[in-house]
């Protein structure tokens, strides 16, 4: 174990995105991320970035898929075993899946296969870091979810995307709930058009509830990464349970 880690964090979904931009952000902070991810050459690009910017925490590579649970478990054993312990669990890896695909014509593997990576996924993390947490001295811990706007209210042609954000919710609030007696926080990012590689086509034009076409606005994923940090840094006595962070003009207050 390294003596001079304070806060140890697992985010997964690391490679890009949001992940990267927390990874980054919680590293530049100090913390050490296990930055988590089914791909192993864009974890190392996180790692090196962080680097390069001069971190004080480090980043850990750790390939994992989500939906995986022997994965899953290793994961969390290799980061008890390089660390022991944690602190933060950012619950991130995602897909939108079939763009564009109306719900008739939606197969069951593409249903599935967004169903697994974030619900499935994100409840194998949430479960094997509350063990993890529950067991740890001292005992404790935060988990913060990535929900959505899409949590709340639905694109066109998301069914698969947008139920499993619903369920990020529900599942946000027994994580609350049952982690109460062990000092286990749990709470829930909901973000609209940050700008990543998943919403680059919202730049060029994306279907909007009156069946047009429209160019959205977005944000820098760095300010969804503040957000984090500052939830993740709260002490376990206060707690962000929902938190919203978007685009301010993008079209969700009044959408559709």
């Amino acid at each position: 174990m390294n003596a001079r880690v304070n806060k140890i964090a697992v985010v997964t979904g690391a490679g890009s995105g949001i992940g990267r931009s927390v990874a980054l952000t919680l590293a530049a902070a100090g913390w050490s991320v296990a930055a988590a991810g089914r791909r192993t050459e864009p974890l190392e690009e996180t790692a090196a970035a962080a680097r390069a910017a001069g971190a004080e925490g480090d980043v850990l590579c750790v390939r994992a898929d989500v939906s995986d649970p022997a994965e899953v478990t290793a994961l969390f054993e290799t980061v008890r075993e390089h660390y022991g312990r944690l602190d933060l669990l950012f619950n991130n890896a995602g897909t939108f899946g079939p763009a564009g695909v109306a719900l008739e014509d939606i197969t069951y593997e593409a249903w599935r296969s967004v169903v697994d990576v974030n619900l499935t996924g994100s409840f194998l993390c949430a479960q094997a870091a509350f063990r993890a947490m529950k067991a740890q001295d001292p005992q404790g811990g935060r988990i913060i979810n990535n929900g959505s706007i899409s949590a709340h209210v639905p694109r066109p042609n998301s069914i698969a995307y947008t139920a499993t954000k619903h369920a990020m919710t529900g599942l946000t609030k027994s994580l609350s709930l049952d982690g109460r007696p062990y000092r286990i926080a749990c709470g829930q990012i909901d973000i609209g058009n940050a700008a990543t590689e998943m919403t680059e086509r919202m730049q060029t034009g994306i279907l909007q509830a009156n069946g047009q076409l429209a160019v959205e606005p977005v944000m820098d994923a760095a300010d969804v990464a503040r957000t984090v940090l500052h939830m993740a840094e709260l002490p376990l006595e206060a707690n962000v349970q929902f938190a919203t962070v978007m685009a301010s003009a993008m079209p969700y207050i009044g959408r559709g």
